[in-house]
């Protein structure tokens, strides 16, 4: 079985991630929660070059789970609960920030929220869209989940589907 750093060239136990403020990438070691810019002591700087430039750090595919609320606004105003959804997307905003803070507060996950209270089909598989890659959802969907880190639940993304809230999931 071979190890990730086999191809990227940094020693053990060093990562890439990126940064969501920044869009760029930088070098995490798990074991110490030590983040650096710079390439770390011991790492083949060929190897990383190569890994890097060849964009084998950016995941082709992502698989995640949402909980959407409609509003009047969105190109299709109605949902599995309701026909005609007649919320603003200021009242659909505020209904997601309370999900996102008993989620936060670890009272219920996203997709357990998702399943009695999401506006799309998904809320019946708990929110799960399956794996899909670039191109295939809204841009700003598809650019806030292939930023996360799996495991990882974003703010509040907005889309002509309406408010979402977003988890990595693979």
């Amino acid at each position: 079985m071979s190890n990730i750093n086999e191809f990227t060239g940094l020693p053990k136990p060093w990562t890439i991630k990126t940064s969501k403020t920044h869009n760029q990438e930088y070098y995490y070691n798990p074991e110490t929660q030590e983040s650096t810019w710079n390439i770390p002591t011991g790492s083949d700087e060929s190897k990383l070059n190569a890994y890097l430039s060849k964009g084998l750090n950016k995941p082709s595919k992502v698989r995640a789970s949402h909980l959407l609320v409609k509003h009047k606004d969105v190109r299709r105003p109605s949902s599995w609960k309701e026909q005609t959804i007649t919320r603003t997307r200021e009242e659909a905003i505020e209904i997601l920030k309370k999900y996102q803070d008993q989620i936060n507060r670890g009272e219920s996950t996203l997709g357990d929220l998702a399943y009695d209270n999401s506006d799309c089909s998904s809320h019946s598989k708990k929110g799960d869209l399956g794996f899909f890659g670039r191109g295939e959802m809204q841009p700003s969907f598809e650019k806030a989940a292939f930023d996360l880190q799996v495991g990882e639940v974003s703010d509040i993304v907005e889309s002509n589907s309406g408010v979402h809230l977003i988890e990595r999931t693979g």
